[in-house]
């Protein structure tokens, strides 16, 4: 896991009233069933696209790939197959824990509103011995 509970992050809540996530960034957003609760996850679905999982594949489809193009997850060392189709709406995100075996995300409780949205990890304080910028943010 790219996270984990206890983790001490200084987040930039800016950068998202400026413009908008992309693919593979992580976010940090209020959980829309409770938003007493942050969450974390990574960006896998944008605005107006479709969603596929199958068998561990995730599949995006777009205007720029109408028949579909799978992304790379080669991060992910727990995976969780499920299969599922989802179309987003203009505001919404699907997001993805990087430990699938383990995340409660999209797959559970649906898109993910801009409107929930909180920024981005900058800078990981603790524990100290990941301490780094940009945590989570080095894959492509």
């Amino acid at each position: 896991p790219t996270f984990a509970t206890g983790d001490y992050l200084i987040v930039d809540k800016l950068s998202y009233e400026l413009g908008t996530p992309q693919r593979n960034t992580v976010v940090v957003f209020k959980y829309p069933g409770d938003t007493t609760k942050s969450f974390i996850k990574r960006i896998i679905g944008l605005p107006g696209e479709t969603v596929i999982e199958k068998d561990n594949a995730v599949t995006i489809i777009n205007k720029s790939n109408p028949t579909g193009v799978e992304i790379d997850q080669s991060y992910v060392t727990h995976t969780s197959p499920g299969n599922f189709k989802v179309v987003l709406g203009a505001d919404e995100y699907f997001v993805m824990g990087d430990n699938r075996a383990e995340s409660f995300d999209s797959r559970s409780w649906g898109p993910l509103n801009k409107k929930y949205i909180l920024g981005k990890p900058i800078l990981r304080l603790w524990p100290l011995g990941q301490i780094g910028v940009l945590p989570g943010n080095d894959i492509k």
